[in-house]
């Protein structure tokens, strides 16, 4: 089974980024993290960060065709925001999980809601790199009892 991680904008920042928010690991140590597990998990990558809303709707829309069987994402501050992706994540009709490096609710009160957490097969927030990797185990197990 193949997954589509998407990162959204600026977490190619990350490990430089507000460190006591975000942490001090890098966008390339969770593509290695998640790269680890995936094998564990015998599963499939395909990782895309993008900063731009239109790149990640695009993802998104071209998933399926390109054989991915759920979507693992971090939309960021689109996540707030972007009605686009909601749809894009709706119109696929693949499972997907959302992720979150910082506790959202524990921080401005714009970053409560996010337009895609009530559509998804599962949220993790709040817990750094680790979110990316319990997302992942959660829809690994999500596909598998799909079978």
């Amino acid at each position: 089974m193949k997954v589509l991680v998407l990162h959204g904008p600026n977490l190619n920042l990350l490990g430089q980024r507000e460190p006591s928010i975000y942490g001090k690991a890098g966008l390339a140590d969770i593509d290695a993290a998640l790269r680890t597990l995936a094998a564990e998990l015998k599963l499939e990558l395909d990782i895309k960060q993008s900063n731009g809303e239109g790149a990640l709707v695009d993802a998104i829309q071209q998933a399926g065709a390109g054989g991915a069987s759920g979507i693992l994402i971090n939309p960021a501050a689109y996540g707030h925001t972007s009605i686009a992706l909601r749809d894009a994540l709706l119109g696929v009709g693949l499972p997907f999980v959302e992720v979150h490096l910082s506790n959202t609710y524990a921080r401005e009160e714009f970053r409560h809601k996010t337009l895609i957490s009530d559509v998804a097969n599962g949220v993790v927030i709040g817990f750094g790199p680790d979110s990316y990797l319990l997302g992942l185990r959660g829809l690994s197990a999500k596909l598998l009892r799909a079978g």
